[in-house]
């Protein structure tokens, strides 16, 4: 017989109009009695929720998180219980056999027993923070969007400023598209709106500019071009907000500063949004990794392993931490992980590899987070890098030179 861990605990499923709460209370003879109650989702009908929970003295609740829904419960029972928030597919009913009187049921059952994986739920200030940062990488995907449109736009009326400009919406670009959108046809005053640098590719442009602007087409910049500027204020705005929220966390962010990769205050903020400042949360730093979908899954039958991918958790930090490593294999300012790199991608590829460098970057932060210590490079072994079993005079000069060999 399974053990019962929580005597007195209460299974709600949540939907969008109401949640149905079902508390399953066990005697010490291990009889269980349940208790059955439907509330709306309004403020009021949470508030009864809690009160009803308070009558029964349950503290242990178990929910699961159905899309946003689950939050104003979280939020309202927050303060007075203990909550388990359960991935669905943890405790979806059994199939032929489910309607939402037995969710509830099923999900009390299987709690009680404790069969249930909570999720990691920060507390609410890294949750508010998440919510910001989060929000900003969608303002960044949309102005960059914008921006793909608008060079669309350019390339299909054979305007081909890309070409000869890195940023075709900094500060030259942008001036050049206004005026050709001021005067279409006009010839334009080129040197008066390129700065200094771009002096010196003036013929080039010239040359980029000539194309022929429809319409139909200058309108539809016109369009893209006022949105990405409004975007671009929205975003400047949000940022303001996001550091003044992370300003309690000013501690946590110098120290995650420290890794290689992360010297930007803001990439610290989007890594600390994610994964919180308490790091007791994760037993171990592969607890972490695993939560960030940065380890194998395991998929094992028959005494045979079977192939295995990560996972797709992380779909925020797991993205930021992998082009955080790119960068860094790229650079030989720290060889701990750039020698790993590339001991890996000789004989598992490059994506496996990068991946490999990018747990490594999470277990780093994780204990960064714990010691409250900066990061130190000399807790890494400098793996050695093989050379090939063939290699020209040229490339064995820049193997002895990338690894600080004076060559005469």
């Amino acid at each position: 017989m399974l053990k019962i861990v929580y005597p007195n605990c209460c299974g709600i499923d949540v939907h969008k109009t109401f949640v149905l709460a079902v508390i399953a209370i066990t005697d010490e003879h291990g009889v269980t009695q349940y208790f059955r109650h439907r509330f709306s989702t309004f403020t009021k009908g949470l508030g009864e929720l809690k009160q009803w929970l308070e009558y029964y003295s349950c503290k242990d609740v178990c929910m699961e998180s159905t899309g946003k829904y689950w939050i104003p419960v979280y939020n309202v029972l927050e303060d007075s219980c203990s909550i388990c928030l359960a991935h669905p597919k943890y405790v979806k009913a059994i199939r032929g056999k489910k309607t939402d009187k037995k969710d509830a049921k099923w999900i009390a059952d299987l709690f009680k027993h404790d069969l249930v994986a909570g999720s990691f739920i920060p507390p609410l200030p890294i949750r508010e923070l998440r919510d910001l940062v989060r929000y900003h990488f969608k303002l960044t995907n949309f102005c960059s969007s914008e921006a793909n449109r608008l060079q669309n736009s350019l390339t299909v009326s054979n305007i081909t400023l890309s070409s000869v400009l890195t940023d075709v919406l900094g500060v030259s670009g942008s001036r050049i598209i206004d005026a050709i959108l001021e005067n279409p046809i006009g010839k334009i005053d080129l040197p008066a709106l390129i700065h200094g640098r771009l002096k010196s590719k003036l013929s080039d442009l010239e040359l980029a500019i000539d194309g022929k602007l429809t319409e139909e087409q200058a309108v539809k910049i016109r369009i893209i071009k006022s949105h990405y500027d409004a975007l671009t204020l929205c975003k400047s705005d949000l940022e303001k907000a996001i550091l003044e929220i992370a300003e309690p966390f000013k501690l946590q962010q110098e120290l995650i500063q420290t890794v290689p990769g992360c010297a930007k205050q803001f990439t610290a903020i989007k890594i600390l949004s994610e994964i919180g400042s308490d790091m007791s949360q994760f037993p171990t730093a592969g607890h972490l990794c695993s939560w960030a979908g940065l380890t194998p899954t395991n998929n094992e039958s028959a005494n045979k392993k079977k192939s295995v991918r990560i996972s797709k958790a992380g779909q925020y930090l797991k993205p930021l931490l992998v082009q955080i490593a790119n960068a860094i294999v790229k650079s030989e300012k720290y060889p701990e992980h750039r020698n790993k790199y590339l001991q890996l991608k000789k004989r598992r590829g490059h994506k496996k590899a990068i991946i490999a460098i990018a747990r490594r970057l999470l277990t780093a932060i994780y204990h960064v987070l714990l010691k409250r210590e900066p990061y130190d490079s000399s807790h890494y072994s400098i793996e050695i890098v093989r050379p090939s079993r063939t290699m020209t005079i040229n490339e064995a000069v820049s193997f002895a030179k990338s690894h600080g060999f004076v060559v005469s």
